[in-house]
């Protein structure tokens, strides 16, 4: 199995499975014109997002990690009448490229994207009262996960769903001397999880045109403080 297998797999799904979308195109031509870094989910990560919403009814989302706002576009398309999704960004260029590529979309009555360290504005949103939100998706700075699944869980309510992008690191995470930073956040990341008596989680592992990866999934099921 190679890369360009894995690779050539993705693109066999995606023009199976998902449909041709102008915006969506559109944010990844120019995320890439701005020099944004090619790391968003694949198009089918991005429909797996969409469905996940839609499965679970989810009317408030909260995203860690906006980057060009693509995967904000796939969960913003899963939103029932009425819903909302705050995504949250610490570069300034990143966010004005998200809110542009919103724009374009028609969706910036629905999506509100929040420039400035995540810890610092997901502290703000506790204290707007703006939880509990439905369905997290986590996906922005490695190192800090655990700090970040630890506020996901104080702005969720019992039946949320915390979902973290990009949890093995290619491997990585079964090595503990790893000098990787981010593959410290992802064991820490881990523990947290472990550690949780008020959600059940699993991990899965992938590979596709993004490499060899995977994500977490966890359901709230007690009440958070």
């Amino acid at each position: 199995m190679s890369q360009e297998q894995w690779t050539a797999v993705d693109r066999y799904i995606t023009d199976h499975m998902v449909a041709p979308d102008a915006a969506l195109d559109a944010a990844l031509e120019a995320s890439a014109k701005a020099g944004l870094p090619a790391i968003n989910v694949a198009p089918n990560q991005g429909k797996l997002l969409m469905l996940l919403a839609q499965l679970h009814g989810a009317k408030r989302i909260l995203e860690v990690g906006t980057l060009g706002g693509y995967s904000t576009l796939w969960l913003a398309r899963a939103l029932p009448p009425g819903g909302r999704i705050i995504t949250l960004e610490a570069v300034p260029k990143h966010a004005e490229v998200a809110r542009e590529n919103i724009a374009r979309a028609g969706l910036s009555g629905v999506v509100e994207v929040r420039l400035g360290n995540a810890v610092d504005t997901l502290a703000q949103l506790e204290k707007e009262g703006q939880a509990p939100f439905d369905l997290t998706f986590i996906d922005a700075d490695k190192v800090r996960t655990a700090e970040y699944f630890a506020w996901a869980l104080k702005l969720s309510r019992k039946g949320s769903v915390i979902l973290t992008d990009n949890v093995v690191r290619k491997g990585g995470i079964v090595d503990a001397d790893s000098p990787d930073a981010n593959v410290q956040g992802m064991r820490r990341f881990y523990e947290a999880v472990a550690a949780e008596p008020r959600v059940s989680a699993t991990a899965v592992q992938t590979v596709g045109s993004k490499g060899y990866d995977g994500f977490a999934l966890a359901l709230v099921t007690g009440d958070p403080e």
